[in-house]
C-alpha cells in the first residue's frame, strides 16, 4: 500500500502515469466514497417512502374514518 503522500502527491493533471498500486489506492478511494454516498441517498429514500406512506394512512384514516 502506498503513503498517504505519495496518494496524495499525485494528481489527475499530471504528465506521469500513476503506477498500478496508486491507481489501485485511486480507484479503492473513488469507490468508498460512492459507497458512503450510496448508503446516505439510499436512506433518504427510505425515509421519503416511510414520510410518504405515513401521510397517505393519515389522509385515508380522516377521508374514511377507518
Amino acid at each position: 500500500m502506498i503513503s498517504e503522500k505519495e496518494s496524495n502527491s499525485y494528481r489527475l493533471t499530471s504528465m506521469e502515469e500513476p503506477t498500478d498500486e496508486m491507481l489501485a489506492q485511486i480507484m479503492h478511494e473513488a469507490a468508498e466514497i460512492y459507497r458512503e454516498e450510496h448508503e446516505d441517498t439510499k436512506k433518504k429514500v427510505i425515509n421519503m417512502i416511510r414520510e410518504a406512506s405515513n401521510q397517505a394512512a393519515h389522509k385515508y384514516q380522516t377521508l374514511y374514518g377507518k
